[in-house]
């Protein structure tokens, strides 16, 4: 890899830029882009980028897979709760420990699906670029 002067001192200057939007009171995130530059992101454009709370999912469309995995562990556990209604024994009252968290996964997954394709739409809306992986020490 080589040095390249020219995207140093672009970089130096949305550093610049960056620490002059937090002085000001902005809430915003320094980060590397796909292509490798630095971008100050406002709050409502970085989603859920990879490198925050080391997310392994990397769309909005991958955490709304993950929504609809616990809304079948959802159903799957109401199933076990009341199969044994049917035989008329007591309910599977241990079912509702899934469902509980089946419930919670898919209400943060659900939030962070919805926060990416919100940040996705601002994305594009404004020409911002992709945010890579991983933060920037400031």
């Amino acid at each position: 890899m080589s040095f390249d002067r020219e995207r140093e001192r672009r970089n130096d200057d949305v550093y610049a830029e960056h620490k002059e939007a937090l002085a000001r009171g902005e809430q915003r995130v320094l980060r590397k882009t796909d292509t490798g530059e630095l971008h100050s992101y406002p709050a409502d454009e970085i989603g859920f980028s990879p490198g925050r709370g080391q997310v392994q999912v990397r769309s909005w469309w991958g955490m709304g897979i993950l929504t609809a995995v616990m809304g079948l562990l959802i159903i799957l556990s109401l199933v076990m709760l009341l199969g044994p209604v049917g035989r008329n024994e007591q309910p599977f009252w241990g079912a509702l420990f899934l469902t509980a968290l089946g419930g919670f996964g898919a209400w943060y997954t659900f939030g962070m699906a919805r926060g990416e394709y919100r940040a996705k739409k601002l994305r594009k809306e404004r020409r911002v670029p992709e945010p890579g992986a991983g933060h920037v020490s400031q």
